[in-house]
């Protein structure tokens, strides 16, 4: 098997609004638009984010139609995480989870769009816990 492209997609209630803060706050592009949906796109990140107007009547499952994006959170790597901090206070964007480093070496912040769309910033650094045992 080729797997030739990925997305995630997400149900959310206003898909504009969701749409522009991931356009404004994370560099991606619009490739696709419709009523309801939106595809958008980034170099480098390896898929595409669409967001789907909750209750669509073309979204299949069905079962999904009316469910939000809720329980999930769209991590995003970075190599400069004190700097995405920064970037991202100084644009005003509430912090959901102030900037903090796991004993396993994960050093993230979450923030959430206006849809309730969680995002993470994670940079792995060492640590003495992650040193000594990398699987963690």
């Amino acid at each position: 098997m080729q797997i030739t492209a990925s997305a995630i997609s997400l149900n959310v209630d206003d898909v504009s609004t969701s749409a522009a803060f991931a356009q404004q706050h994370f560099g991606f592009r619009e490739e696709m638009a419709a009523d309801g949906f939106v595809s958008l796109a980034r170099e480098g990140v390896g898929f595409n984010l669409v967001f789907l107007r909750t209750g669509l009547a073309l979204l299949q499952p069905e079962s999904l139609r009316h469910q939000r994006a809720g329980g999930l959170i769209v991590a995003f790597v970075v190599d400069d995480i004190d700097d995405q901090y920064a970037r991202i206070q100084a644009a005003g964007v509430p912090v959901t989870t102030a900037l903090q480093t796991e004993p396993w070496g994960e050093r993230f912040f979450q923030i959430t769009d206006p849809n309730g769309v969680i995002y993470q910033f994670v940079q792995w650094v060492h640590t003495a816990t992650a040193a000594v045992n990398p699987a963690v």
